[in-house]
């Protein structure tokens, strides 16, 4: 899309409203930040080795928060927030330029799909035909395969100055995955300090597939990923989780975390349990989980996760209509990353919080399914909602 018509959809769309989310509760900061006006940034964020230039767009609330996304896999790039004396710094991990994202093997930030987390082996069946995926975490397929959403480049349509859309079609046997599915995730930041994704998904008529998007976002809330996340006080609301075999694959098990390391029912430091002599945590190195979020009856976006950083007073809460939250600790950040000013982003340098359906859930049929079938629209919201104290 040419910067002019870009510029033209910004104008005729400048009346978007966000009354569809002024049912969140806001969360204001002490002071009041000058308010974001005309357009978002787009600027170019390098191009990718066949030669296609991407962008950034810069969404701005109010109050100062800052999103940058990138149309290429749909990716958050960089999101500010204050700490508690008012102080912006840049609270997810990523690079500099696109040629690093298309390198880079850690999902920073992306849009991860078709199907994000693992299947076993690579393989399920689906109205009783087998499915192989590529093979690209150990024995098994890891979100999406070698180039999954997050590595491909994404139709782009700005809002509003603080909203975007990114769409993308998979065709049929894209990374041996079923049906032409139709992808869209809006991202928005609103006055309420929320960054809201907002996800969509047609698949075309004629086959069925099966589905699990979600955000690789890794944060760190000091604002300095040269500080661990163990400090970080965490809290789950989900009183179950899926353990996993040696290859980070459940076998069905819904087990209580009560009595465990895996217990976030009440705010604990990330780094009080984690080198504790527990099975879980030999296994996935670290916490590498999904956590079943406890949800009642009918609600649809449910209390998931919140995080506290103590020395900055940084807080995130989570909300989901989704029926899981994978927790990772990190624990395979080994300094070979290279970020954003050619930083080294070390081990458990950030936390990731991914809201999705549970991992290899096409060959757990107890599980949530996540088959889409063809003809129909699947629709996900997540909140990400900043404040301090």
């Amino acid at each position: 899309m040419k910067r002019s018509t870009l510029a033209l959809s910004l104008a005729l769309n400048m009346a978007f409203s966000l009354a569809c989310h002024a049912a969140s509760r806001p969360v204001p900061y002490p002071d009041s930040r000058s308010s974001a006006a005309g357009s978002p940034g787009i600027t170019s964020f390098g191009k990718t080795s066949e030669g296609a230039e991407m962008q950034l767009y810069t969404l701005k609330n109010k109050h100062g928060l800052e999103a940058r996304v990138t149309n290429f896999g749909a990716t958050l790039v960089s999101l500010k927030t204050p700490d508690r004396n008012g102080q912006f710094a840049d609270i997810v991990l990523g690079y500099d330029d696109v040629a690093a994202y298309e390198k880079g093997t850690f999902f920073f930030g992306g849009t991860i799909g078709r199907y994000g987390n693992r299947i076993a082996k690579g393989t399920f069946n689906l109205n009783g035909q087998t499915y192989h995926l590529p093979i690209n975490d150990g024995a098994n397929s890891l979100h999406g395969g070698v180039k999954g959403f997050n590595k491909v480049v994404w139709d782009a349509k700005p809002l509003s100055a603080q909203s975007g859309e990114f769409s993308y079609t998979s065709k049929d046997g894209e990374e041996g995955y079923p049906g032409t599915l139709a992808v869209t995730v809006t991202y928005t930041l609103t006055d309420s300090n929320e960054l809201r994704l907002d996800y969509t998904a047609e698949e075309a008529p004629g086959k069925d597939t099966v589905l699990n998007l979600t955000n690789h976002s890794y944060f760190n809330f000091t604002g300095n990923p040269q500080n661990t996340i163990l400090q970080h006080d965490l809290t789950l609301f989900a009183s179950k989780f899926t353990p996993v075999d040696s290859g980070l694959i459940p076998p069905g098990e819904l087990r209580p975390v009560k009595g465990t390391p895996f217990d976030f029912t009440t705010a604990t430091a990330v780094g009080a349990r984690i080198g504790h002599d527990d099975e879980q945590l030999k296994l996935g190195k670290g916490y590498d989980h999904n956590f079943v979020i406890d949800r009642t009856k009918g609600e649809k976006l449910a209390r998931a996760a919140e995080v506290y950083e103590p020395t900055s007073g940084r807080v995130m809460e989570v909300e989901t209509t989704q029926p899981g939250i994978q927790f990772y600790s990190g624990n395979f950040l080994d300094g070979t990353a290279k970020g954003k000013g050619g930083l080294a982003y070390n081990y458990r340098s950030a936390l990731c919080l991914e809201t999705q359906h549970f991992p290899d859930s096409p060959n757990h049929p107890a599980f949530p399914t996540t088959t889409l079938k063809g003809g129909q629209r699947f629709t996900s919201s997540t909140v990400f909602r900043f404040s301090a104290r």
